[in-house]
């Protein structure tokens, strides 16, 4: 079981700028305690995602950290021109010394595409055309394609990432039926499902990946989404996740309420109890939080675990110690024989001089930050 962040970096405030260093504080703890990766979505128009360019907030991520891996999840490629999508991708690779996890979707929202001006009933084929062409180039010197929406001849690709042919591959997915289809690529798989349902997609995805030859252990990432909150109280934990969800919620249903249009509930319920019951939140002490993370990853059969720390108007020290409490706590009890991120993390946070991370949890590693 490997752990990970997922991360829309919805508005939590009017000031954006501090949001911004608070959450790349946020981000170096991430590191300190662990975790895998962390992935941040993209989104236009909206309070829901405030890196509307990724890259450019990831950049800022990959300065600020030596260990962690970090990557969009995900880019939505029909609003990409995929040779400058090319030459991002290998900088941020370069950048951070082959740490890039490459996540693609179609994007969710008609909305965002059509200020862009593209239809949205375009997307799929758009998706599947820049996808091809991202496929082709990198890794390769020249760049050559004929398509419905682009056409290249030898481009020179001058640009290449650390990680051949690509950075690891992820893709996006609410739906069940595309297991067969993604097992076969054999790319990582993010789903935003509920616990049920995503041991019924990862039963699925597990039986194409053994079905084609391949074996057990190699099957790539399959995680599932959930908003996590762990506090020393029950009582405060899940007083603050209810209250972030319904502004967390409110960003999310932000564009299809100026439509007038409700979100679809696939994409996510309105009410808080039953977004817990299904596994969209868990929020609790750490002990709580523990006994249901083992139970839902019994479920759903997954090998990464992927948690939202920070959403609506959870402040920096709450998402702090609920990282915290986390790492201490939680994780090693769900992967007892993993590494100890915390030590592999620790010369690289003294480098930086974390002092804000607090001499409670230092302690327990052996440095004090002066």
């Amino acid at each position: 079981m490997k752990f990970a962040v997922f991360d829309h970096l919805d508005r939590s405030g009017p000031d954006l700028g501090q949001q911004y260093e608070d959450r790349l504080k946020l981000i170096e703890l991430y590191e300190w305690a662990g975790f895998h990766a962390y992935h941040v979505a993209e989104h236009h128009g909206t309070p829901l995602g405030s890196a509307p360019s990724p890259g450019l907030f990831l950049a800022a991520v990959a300065q600020r950290t030596s260990t962690l891996r970090f990557g969009p999840l995900a880019y939505p490629l029909g609003l990409y021109h995929p040779l400058r999508l090319i030459e991002e991708i290998c900088m941020l690779d370069v950048m951070s010394g082959g740490r890039l996890e490459l996540g693609v979707g179609r994007g969710a929202s008609p909305y965002e595409a059509a200020f862009f001006g593209i239809d949205a009933s375009s997307s799929q084929e758009r998706f599947e055309e820049i996808l091809e062409i991202m496929l082709k180039g990198l890794g390769s010197a020249h760049l050559t394609h004929s398509g419905k929406y682009f056409t290249f001849e030898r481009v020179p690709l001058v640009m290449q990432p650390v990680q051949h042919p690509h950075p690891p591959l992820w893709h996006v997915t609410r739906s069940i039926e595309n297991a067969d289809r993604l097992a076969g690529l054999g790319c990582n798989v993010a789903l935003a499902l509920p616990t049920i349902d995503a041991g019924r997609f990862t039963a699925r995805y597990r039986s194409a990946w053994e079905g084609l030859g391949n074996a057990p252990e190699d099957m790539p990432f399959v995680g599932n989404t959930r908003n996590v909150v762990v506090l020393d109280s029950e009582a405060d934990a899940v007083f603050a996740a209810r209250r972030a969800f319904h502004v967390w919620y409110d960003s999310m249903v932000h564009l299809w309420r100026a439509h007038g249009v409700e979100l679809p509930r696939a994409i996510s319920t309105p009410d808080f109890d039953e977004a817990v019951e299904q596994g969209y939140i868990v929020a609790g002490s750490p002990a709580a939080v523990r006994d249901r993370l083992m139970r839902d990853h019994l479920i759903s059969g997954i090998n990464y675990s992927i948690c939202r720390f920070a959403c609506g108007d959870l402040s920096f020290e709450e998402s702090a110690r609920s990282v915290r409490l986390f790492a201490r706590e939680v994780m090693p009890a769900l992967d007892p024989k993993g590494t100890s991120g915390r030590e592999q993390a620790a010369t690289g946070s003294y480098a930086r001089g974390l002092h804000w991370i607090g001499d409670e949890d230092l302690s327990e590693i052996g440095f004090l930050f002066r």
